[in-house]
Formats: structure tokens, C-alpha cells, sequence
């Protein structure tokens, strides 16, 4: 079954990681690495996306369509990557997720 694992970023987390010296940076960035080259053998397509003052958003559930600049939410979470998994069932996808490095939440769907 396919999964997707959808990396969300915190405020908190985007402030940590700006904070950090370059060196610390690039160590965080080299786990990110050596998480993905880890579950390669599962990781069947994955992502970063550009940050969210790049999105664009449409909105249909209005009377009129409504285009707006930014991100699909207002808030201080948003979605910065994500990885399609292939695994047998959620607690193989859950026991990846487990181990990921990098931002706080991982939200996970599976794909139809």
C-alpha cells in the first residue's frame, strides 16, 4: 500500500533551524540525508517545497473562485516536504515516520 508523508514545519522549528551555525545546519541536513538513503528501498518519490510565501491559493467554496497569494492555511504550520511510501500497512509507515529527523510533525494519508 502507498502512503504519503507529508513533513510539516513548526515556527518554532524554521527559528531553530535559523538559529543554528552553518556547521549545525548542515549536520541537521545530513541526517535528513541519511534518513531518506536509509528508506530508500521504501521511499518511491519525495520532495522539499519551496517555502510558503511561494504558494498560490485557489479556493472553490465560495460563490467565485478566490486566488490568493500564500499558503492554503493561516497559520504557523505548513507542510515543507513530503515522501511517498511504499510499506505493507500504516505500522510499517508509522515506524518510518518514528524516525525522521527533521521537522516536528509528520502527517501521513495513505494514496489511493
Amino acid at each position: 500500500m502507498k502512503y504519503v508523508l507529508m513533513f510539516v514545519e513548526t515556527e518554532g522549528y524554521a527559528e531553530e533551524l535559523a538559529a543554528m551555525s552553518e556547521g549545525d545546519r548542515q549536520e541537521a541536513y545530513e541526517r535528513v540525508a541519511d534518513w531518506f538513503a536509509r528508506h530508500s528501498a521504501q521511499i518511491t518519490h519525495h520532495a522539499h517545497l519551496e517555502p510558503a510565501h511561494a504558494a498560490t491559493t485557489l479556493r472553490l467554496d465560495g460563490p467565485d473562485p478566490l486566488l490568493t497569494d500564500g499558503p492554503f492555511v493561516e497559520g504557523k504550520e505548513v507542510v515543507s516536504g513530503y515522501a511517498e511510501v511504499e510499506a505493507a500497512d500504516l505500522d510499517e509507515v508509522l515506524a518510518i515516520a518514528r524516525t525522521w529527523p527533521a521537522c516536528p510533525v509528520v502527517e501521513i494519508r495513505p494514496l489511493t
